[in-house]
């Protein structure tokens, strides 16, 4: 009972320490680059080109093959080791050892070593793109999970600040120093207070759901993110993150321009392997063989048993002779298993022949494939280099867009504060006027909803400009820190 007891206790604690642990950014991008489908079907195809590139090498090495064969003869056939028909049953085997390699092949075996090494770059390439794109993706759901976060504390500070209210109205009421109506007013102003924050609440646990969709964590998990300040956020200033120089540094240092570059070294290579096709190319062979043959049959002896005509004639002195052909039986019996095998040594050594030469293939005629080939692998050249300008150009428009978009979210976020501000105190003002009785409350709780819904709307507007100083600095190759 006693060990079930602490069974228990030892796991509530682990349940307890597994709830309370928060997820950090470089975390959260640490496990997604690990469980990201994405990343993890372009690591397979990573993988599989290091196989093509292994595969590549190998070819430059003499292949070889061993076989050997093992059977029984019947009937009418070829004694193995004399070459003359005989009609027994017999056993046999045979070894064969093939080698050979190519000697001359105009370099095209050394050019598609390098084609597959330039793919197996840009297959890594694109694990490394894949990975910035989950981390980018996390990024932004992490983001929007802190100003959600944000949202709900502002909306708490809410709720205390016209519960204050509320708790003075009802005094003067009681005072008789107001009339009932305010309190009802604040009242309701409380209620909408409380709608907010549900609201906002709701939003935080639908931004975290998705995030943990990003992560490919369970629903069920608890998780929770740490919430850094806003203002503690270190971001790079424009004149470190101006759009040319972001540029070219992301020509160098972004995956897809790296993989696009490889892809055009291979696609080079690719017109010298087609071109190597059409050119004559000489190959080296070696052939060891030998066998082994016996009858299951053997001969004791022969019998003569007389002579016959056999039908031929032979004229001599003008008269005919009949020939006659002697008749004679074979005595045999049936070899032992010791006896089939003996010799079988002997046999492979006297049997044992050896060939070497060398082999010229001269392409004339092939239907045009190996030239139809050849031109393909100069358009695919063509195909990567304007894969690659495109890309560039679409990389440079992204990067002056975000350089735009960050700076007019600064002057958004600027403008946000100042109206924070600015509500601000006309609240203040307006809470003293409210309580000298100045001003109603219908106009108090409009001054509230005002600061209320700048400060809202505030919290977007920090957490947007972040997001857009983060993206130049990705661009930038910095990654992606908080």
């Amino acid at each position: 009972m006693k060990s079930l007891l602490y069974f228990l206790l030892s796991l509530t604690l682990v349940l307890q320490a597994t709830a309370q642990e928060k997820w950090d950014l470089r975390k959260c991008v640490d496990y997604a680059m690990k469980n990201n489908i994405s990343v993890k079907q372009a690591d397979i195809q990573a993988r599989i080109s290091a196989l093509q590139l292994k595969q590549a090498e190998l070819a430059k090495y003499p292949n070889a093959n061993l076989s050997s064969g093992l059977g029984v003869q019947f009937g009418r056939s070829i004694d193995r080791t004399t070459n003359i028909y005989s009609n027994t049953q017999s056993l046999y085997q045979n070894y064969q050892l093939q080698t050979g390699i190519e000697v001359y092949n105009y370099n095209r075996l050394n050019n598609n070593i390098a084609y597959a090494k330039f793919n197996a770059q840009a297959a890594l390439a694109d694990v490394e793109k894949a990975a910035n794109d989950a981390s980018l993706s996390v990024c932004t759901y992490y983001l929007q999970v802190l100003a959600a976060k944000e949202q709900v504390i502002i909306s708490q500070l809410q709720i205390g600040q016209t519960q204050i209210q509320l708790n003075l109205t009802k005094k003067k009421v009681e005072a008789g120093a107001l009339p009932e109506l305010n309190s009802l007013e604040i009242e309701a102003q409380l209620a909408n207070d409380s709608s907010t924050y549900i609201s906002a609440q709701t939003n935080y646990q639908q931004s975290v759901q998705s995030l943990k969709g990003v992560l490919n964590l369970d629903a069920a998990i608890p998780f929770e993110v740490v919430i850094p300040e806003a203002t503690s956020i270190p971001v790079l200033s424009f004149g470190d993150l101006q759009p040319e120089t972001v540029y070219q540094l992301a020509l160098n240092t972004q995956p897809q321009q790296r993989a696009n570059s490889f892809r055009i070294k291979a696609a080079e290579k690719g017109i010298a392997i087609n071109k190597a096709y059409m050119y004559p190319s000489l190959s080296l062979g070696i052939n060891l063989s030998t066998n082994f043959y016996n009858s299951f049959h053997k001969i004791d002896g022969y019998t003569l048993n007389g002579y016959s005509p056999n039908g031929d004639k032979v004229n001599i002195g003008g008269t005919d002779f009949l020939i006659n052909s002697p008749n004679v039986s074979i005595r045999q019996s049936k070899n032992s298993f010791g006896q089939i095998w003996n010799g079988y040594g002997n046999q492979l050594d006297n049997n044992f022949g050896q060939t070497i030469g060398f082999n010229v293939s001269v392409p004339i005629f092939n239907n045009g494939q190996y030239r139809i080939a050849y031109e393909q692998s100069k358009l695919t050249y063509k195909t990567q280099l304007l894969n690659k300008e495109g890309a560039d150009m679409t990389l440079k428009q992204n990067i002056y867009t975000a350089y735009s978009n960050a700076v007019s979210a600064l002057q958004k976020k600027n403008a946000g504060l100042k109206s924070v501000e600015s509500n601000q105190k006309v609240f203040d003002f307006a809470t003293k006027r409210y309580a000298l009785g100045l001003l109603s409350t219908i106009d108090l709780l409009t001054n509230e909803n005002n600061l209320l819904r700048s400060k809202l709307q505030q919290v977007s507007n920090e957490y947007d400009y972040i997001f857009k100083m983060k993206l130049l600095e990705f661009y930038k190759g910095q990654g992606l820190r908080l």
